[in-house]
């Protein structure tokens, strides 16, 4: 019991990150798990298992508000399924603690992703018509295998191309979805449900609580503030798990 409201408080507060700057909820809560030592495979499902709810509702709330560009979308969902499925299964069929220092390099890079977005401002140009499904199949694939971060890594992107905000963020969340659901049952069929439930059950109930602060905090606290703490964060638990296992 005492382990599912450690959950619930990571939940709560990765919730508090990804509902505050549209991005970081894996990464977050990836980066925590990691650092208390629960193995690489084992932390990407749970948090991905619960990330089905959360971005379910989000891309919804997207859809209805018309946030979702219906081209970009379709462009991002099957490749993005197709990564994600081959990195859960080849993560699951891996020696976790091997890869752990790769995924903390990774996770390290998209913590500097975030902070580059934090810190840069491009003007909007119009929805990126080049390489998207690529970037769709690398963003689903590295986000199964790191635990995290297709939002800061697809989202990301398309700003940087120049897609208006609001319709890469949209897009981006609705598709996620779609990667989300394919990584978790891919991760269910290889490693099954019973070590998956406890740390998803709390990542769920602390997400949905943290759900309207969140929102509150996107209103009234700098969303730069909050990525550049964030990026800092990520960036020291990833060099602090580099250095326990390089030294």
């Amino acid at each position: 019991m005492s382990d599912f409201f450690y959950f619930v408080l990571i939940g709560f507060g990765a919730q508090l990150v990804d509902g505050a700057i549209g991005m970081a909820y894996g990464l977050t809560a990836t980066s925590i798990l990691l650092s208390t030592g629960t193995p690489l495979a084992l932390a990407s499902a749970s948090v991905h298992a619960a990330e089905v709810f959360t971005t379910g509702a989000s891309g919804l709330a997207h859809w209805r508000l018309q946030n979702v560009d219906r081209s970009l979308l379709k462009r991002l969902i099957l490749p993005g399924m197709l990564g994600g499925a081959v990195g859960a299964y080849l993560l699951s069929a891996s020696p976790g603690e091997q890869l752990r220092p790769l995924v903390s390099v990774y996770l390290f890079g998209m913590a500097l992703v975030i902070l580059y977005k934090a810190l840069r401002h491009a003007p909007p140009e119009g929805v990126p018509q080049k390489h998207v499904r690529l970037l769709g199949l690398l963003g689903g694939f590295l986000d199964a295998v790191g635990g995290g971060g297709w939002g800061a890594m697809v989202t990301s992107t398309l700003v940087g191309k120049g897609a208006e905000p609001r319709l890469a963020i949209g897009s981006a969340n609705m598709a996620e979805f779609f990667v989300t659901s394919t990584v978790s049952a891919t991760f269910i069929l290889t490693l099954g449900l019973q070590e998956l439930w406890p740390i998803s059950a709390g990542l769920i109930v602390g997400g949905v609580a943290a759900a309207p602060l969140a929102a509150y905090a996107a209103k009234r606290i700098p969303a730069k503030a909050i990525m550049v703490l964030v990026a800092l964060v990520i960036m020291g638990l990833s060099l602090r798990d580099l250095a326990l296992r390089l030294f």
